[in-house]
């Protein structure tokens, strides 16, 4: 099981970006996927989760209204757009999976299966 996130750079505030989950070894779409982010000495963050069997999402306060998550099943990946960045969006942003199909309240600090990073700067 692997995954891997892409996407991520350089943003000035306000800007935009979409990162891409993609999945080896396992098809995404019968999984719900988180994404997370780590600032340099903050804890983990849970950013947003959507579930497999109906794709409904979950998104932290942080986020609400500026980030979207949906999935490409066709395409194996997830994706998180990321609208009217802040300089506090700035971290490492991953996905991850529990492997469950929905996405659980535990879901929301943390997955077990973790995937590589994607660093997200917000920066004029």
């Amino acid at each position: 099981v692997q995954l891997q996130a892409s996407g991520g750079g350089l943003v000035q505030p306000g800007g935009s970006l979409r990162l891409s989950c993609a999945a080896s070894g396992f098809t995404l779409d019968d999984y719900a996927i988180g994404w997370f982010r780590q600032a340099p000495g903050k804890e983990r963050e849970g950013v947003s989760c959507i579930s497999s069997s109906d794709s409904s999402t979950w998104y932290a306060d942080s986020v609400k209204g500026r980030f979207t998550i949906s999935r490409d099943n066709a395409r194996n990946t997830v994706y998180l757009q990321m609208n009217s960045l802040k300089p506090e969006d700035t971290a490492v942003y991953y996905c991850a999976t529990d492997g469950v199909p929905i996405c659980t309240p535990r879901g929301r600090y943390d997955m077990d299966y973790r995937g590589k990073g994607t660093l997200v700067t917000v920066s004029s």
